[in-house]
């Protein structure tokens, strides 16, 4: 003998039903492995010298697809030899290759620059709203801890934005204090996204993104890390900085 089941009823639970089922996202794997195509190595390169490629940070593919952005301090070299010259590096099918970059342009208030290389673009990573970020973010970075000492292999580390906090570019000594610099940090200079998440100096460029979306929020930028190199890779604190991804947004506009 059956039964029906009144339409008004019916109605019901799958009003109930749509209200329950959960939002789609991306399956985190699948979100780093989508970052790690456009995450480089940045570094130097001479035939003369072994190794051969010198490390320097990390670099995401970013604007039209030939387009780079990294830390200011990063490709801030100015000694290069005769034979010595500005690359990226990346891995793929069990061997690295290198490509020529060349600058294209620096902002050093907010440590950050944009390179340029030739030939078939990357995928380009999208800029989220750095402005919409909030306290308690799931969120990760993916590049290169240690540089070159285990080989260049993307590394992601995972974590949470804890603050954003003011803060104003520190100067390594007092003769760099100018009127300008004084005037930044008296304003309390520009606010960063403060992560609890481990990162190390090689960790510099990488990109801070959306742990959901992939979509980047900021750049890694081991500038504001206390300590000295040794102490960071030895001893590392837990809280990272990135520059929000809206002074990158300005630096890739034409």
């Amino acid at each position: 003998m059956g039964f029906r089941i009144s339409r008004s009823l019916m109605s019901g639970v799958m009003a109930l039903a749509c209200v329950v089922a959960p939002p789609a996202r991306a399956d985190f794997p699948d979100t780093v492995a989508s970052v790690k195509r456009s995450v480089v190595a940045i570094g130097t390169l001479s035939p003369t010298r072994n190794p051969r490629f010198r490390f320097l940070g990390t670099g995401f593919v970013a604007g039209n697809g030939n387009q780079i952005v990294t830390n200011a301090h990063v490709v801030g070299v100015s000694d290069l030899g005769d034979d010595e010259k500005l690359v990226m590096a990346m891995a793929g099918s069990g061997k690295v290759t290198a490509r020529p970059i060349t600058k294209e342009s620096v902002d050093i208030e907010h440590d950050l620059a944009v390179v340029r290389f030739e030939g078939p673009p990357m995928p380009a990573l999208p800029l989220g709203d750095s402005a919409a970020v909030r306290d308690g973010q799931d969120v990760a970075v993916t590049g290169f801890p240690l540089g070159g000492s285990i080989g260049i292999v993307p590394v992601t580390h995972k974590g949470i934005v804890s603050a954003i906090t003011p803060i104003g570019r520190p100067v390594a000594t007092a003769k760099q204090l100018d009127g300008a610099a004084v005037r930044r940090l008296a304003a309390g200079g520009y606010s960063v996204i403060q992560l609890d998440l481990i990162s190390y100096p090689g960790n510099s460029g990488s990109p801070l993104f959306d742990a959901g979306t992939g979509e980047v929020l900021g750049v890694l930028s081991m500038v504001f890390v206390k300590g000295g190199k040794e102490s960071a890779i030895t001893s590392p604190s837990g809280i990272s900085y990135a520059i929000p991804a809206a002074f990158v947004k300005t630096l890739l506009t034409p």
